[in-house]
């Protein structure tokens, strides 16, 4: 896992970050950790694999529709691409 410092912090910062710790029953830094996972992850956003299921059920689509794909791809292993 990738670790941060974050330098000149205000004491009043660190001071409230320890409070909501203790609040909250944890230790300041899986605080700190909680805080910036929801600020950067909510739970609000988009999914792609959501929003693709969802969008497939809205026009109908069925797995009837994908059987196409299984018929006409090729089986045939790729060719490694040649920069010569």
């Amino acid at each position: 896992m990738a670790m941060l410092t974050v330098r000149n912090l205000p004491d009043e910062v660190h001071r409230a970050l320890r409070v909501r710790a203790a609040q909250h029953g944890h230790s300041t830094e899986a605080e700190v950790r909680e805080i910036l996972a929801n600020a950067v992850k909510p739970e609000t956003r988009v999914r792609l694999g959501d929003a693709l299921a969802a969008l497939g059920h809205q026009i109908g689509l069925t797995n009837k529709d994908f059987e196409v794909f299984d018929r006409v791809s090729d089986k045939a292993p790729a060719e490694p691409l040649s920069f010569e």
